[in-house]
């Protein structure tokens, strides 16, 4: 079994799959990848809240999510910013109780909420999720097109 605290041995995906043990973490993993033909970046945080090995999925330089690992599930961090508020408040009353109740706790500072959620199953917040990661890389595609011009 792997030391998600061990900050001298990075775990493959493969690895954190066996230690999460639970198919949704696969099969959320690979969504993302190929919606967004992007790759998965292992990197160890310092962070006192969130100490240990994660997972990070990035286009365009943005990260669009992060996933902390935890035995039989997985948290998943998704960052709501100026950019993506708006958007996210027009698709929020169609959410899941649930992330409309997250969203409206979660503090917003410098213009953000970093919305971290479990994930266990394939059920609503899955869903949710999934939409606000695909509004945070629209907003990341209307920057470089805005910038192209």
């Amino acid at each position: 079994m792997i030391d998600l605290k061990d900050k001298t041995q990075r775990p493959t995906l493969e690895e954190i799959e066996q230690y999460v043990n639970n198919p949704v973490f696969m099969q959320f993993c690979s969504e993302i990848k190929n919606t967004y033909a992007c790759r998965e970046t292992i990197e160890f945080s310092s962070c006192s809240m969130e100490k240990g090995w994660n997972i990070k999925f990035k286009k365009a330089g943005k990260t669009l999510c992060t996933i902390y690992p935890r035995e039989c599930y997985f948290t998943v961090m998704v960052v709501v910013g100026r950019k993506e508020k708006e958007s996210v408040e027009k698709i929020l009353p169609e959410c899941s109780a649930e992330m409309r109740k997250l969203y409206r706790q979660t503090p917003e500072g410098n213009g953000q909420r970093w919305l971290m959620t479990d994930l266990e199953d394939r059920a609503e917040l899955y869903r949710d999720l999934l939409r606000f990661i695909h509004i945070r890389r629209n907003c990341t595609n209307q920057k470089i097109k805005g910038e192209n011009s």
